[in-house]
């Protein structure tokens, strides 16, 4: 019988320093990208109204992971979340369990820290006007974690639901709500797409020269606009987010050469370049991946060893 440790999303969420999140990414990117991490694509079981997705991977000197996330965008209509999810640990050494986590906190913090690792990494360094488009679960990651990257004088949020955005807006002092995503889009610096979107939210002409673009909604449709994507140069968390289809790859990316796309380890890694001039326009574009609930999940266990937090029960 295996001691299983269980940690709640409230133990989840005081455990994971995002500052030391953010560093633990960067590293399982440059893992992803030297080939170094074992990470098939997800899959996921389509019901009526959603998906549940299954996520494994192992990183090297890591837990064996596996996340299993539902993504029922109605949810929202009854006032529930529309991503609920849990992360399974097994040691790497003989597959015996060892922790089960709560993998929704996880799934919120970790892809607004993904995207400000690789907004960090392609931005320019005189970025200070950021937009935020969506006031859900994601536009309270991105503003929770992006001013960490860089210091933004001005911060837009714009929201299809008004009250959303003038809740996220009380967030931050810098943060000012406005009428449109156009008008938090003309001459921002940093645009976040965070939205649950099955058509475009984004309009290339919007878009001034040198912004860079993250875009992590998507999960049913595209997010961004094709031209978009053919004005920028587009980066990935990984190139299997153009040869898959979705839910494993991105519903922009569809159709493209592979070979166009760079991933974000790459850049991190020198072996790519990232921003090559002040007014080239980069596109992060996110599916989520599985090494980003791992890099989390690795930090949260230590920090649970350490402080003794959750529960153990046995299997």
């Amino acid at each position: 019988m295996a001691d299983v440790l269980v940690l709640t999303e409230q133990d989840v969420a005081s455990l994971l320093d995002i500052d030391e999140l953010l560093v633990s990414l960067a590293d399982a990117f440059r893992e992803l990208s030297a080939g170094a991490a074992s990470v098939p694509p997800r899959t996921a079981a389509h019901a009526a109204d959603g998906l549940l997705g299954v996520m494994p991977v192992h990183l090297p000197s890591s837990p064996l992971a596996a996340k299993l996330v539902t993504v029922f965008p109605g949810n929202h209509e009854r006032g529930a979340r529309s991503h609920q999810a849990l992360i399974a640990l097994f040691d790497e050494r003989d597959g015996t369990p060892i922790a089960l986590l709560d993998g929704t906190w996880i799934t919120a913090i970790r892809t607004g820290a993904a995207a400000a690792v690789a907004a960090e990494a392609l931005a320019r360094r005189d970025a200070h006007v950021l937009a935020i488009l969506g006031a859900g679960v994601q536009g309270h990651s991105h503003l929770r974690v992006f001013p960490r990257i860089r210091r933004f004088d001005e911060i837009r949020i714009a929201s299809r639901t008004r009250a959303h955005a003038e809740a996220l807006a009380a967030e931050h002092p810098a943060a000012r709500v406005v009428a449109s995503f156009e008008e938090a889009v003309r001459g921002a610096d940093v645009v976040c797409c965070c939205t649950d979107a099955r058509e475009p939210i984004l309009r290339a002409d919007w878009l001034a020269p040198g912004t860079h673009v993250s875009a992590v909604g998507g999960s049913f449709g595209p997010e961004l606009d094709p031209e978009t994507i053919r004005a920028g140069r587009v980066f990935v968390e990984w190139r299997g987010a153009v040869t898959n289809a979705p839910p494993a790859g991105a519903h922009e990316l569809q159709g493209l050469d592979p070979e166009t796309v760079t991933e974000v380890g790459e850049v991190l890694a020198g072996t790519s370049p990232g921003r090559t001039t002040d007014t080239e326009i980069t596109v992060y574009k996110s599916t989520g991946h599985a090494v980003e609930d791992a890099a989390a999940a690795r930090l949260v266990l230590a920090r649970a060893r350490q402080t003794g937090a959750g529960q153990t029960v046995k299997l």
